[in-house]
């Protein structure tokens, strides 16, 4: 298995569509003129921005949490250019980029130091050979203070490792609950 070059990147996207939309350079400005957190192709891997879609988890109805039974009571709707997660909390997003792994690929997602540095955490997750769809991201907020999350700016960064054989059983072969979501995710069983 071999990490991927960003040469390898830009050729999957532009040629088979494996992320969409797709983004050259990293450094960018806005309107002010200020720098944005990072996204876009890097040497071994791409940083992911997330949408404006926003869930943030709250204990105001005092539900339990269960990944087999969960209720959606335990989130707010937020849709705007930033998010505060409370305290100690956390917040799903997702990405802007639309991912399409090939077979012989398993994609790591892994959070960026700026938010790190923070204490701000991306959850380590997988994206498997055939999966398909906006990865659903989970930002825990490891402080006692309000954390900020920029949507529309770098905020994971996706690493791809190729096989030398193509895997029996892709996540699209055996049905994959999350094959092709689209907006934030909750668990599903």
């Amino acid at each position: 298995m071999a990490i991927k070059s960003d040469r390898w990147i830009r050729e999957m996207s532009e040629q088979h569509g494996m992320i969409e939309p797709y983004a050259e350079n990293q450094v960018r400005f806005d309107e002010n003129g200020e720098k944005l957190i990072s996204y876009g192709v890097s040497s071994y891997g791409y940083d992911v921005r997330c949408a404006r879609e926003f869930k943030v988890f709250t204990n105001v109805h005092s539900v339990i949490v269960d990944p087999k039974n969960f209720d959606d009571k335990s989130f707010i709707d937020i849709e705007s250019d930033v998010c505060i997660i409370p305290p100690n909390s956390f917040a799903l997003a997702r990405t802007i980029e639309y991912f399409r792994i090939p077979r012989n690929v398993l994609t790591v997602c892994l959070g960026k130091s700026t938010y790190a540095r923070c204490g701000i955490i991306v959850n380590v997750t997988p994206l498997e050979p055939e999966w398909e769809g906006h990865v659903t991201l989970e930002f825990s907020n490891t402080t006692n203070l309000p954390a900020r999350i920029y949507a529309g700016e770098g905020v994971a960064q996706m690493l791809f490792f190729e096989s030398d054989e193509v895997c029996e059983t892709s996540y699209k072969d055996r049905g994959g609950k999350y094959q092709g979501q689209t907006g934030v995710t909750l668990p599903r069983t």
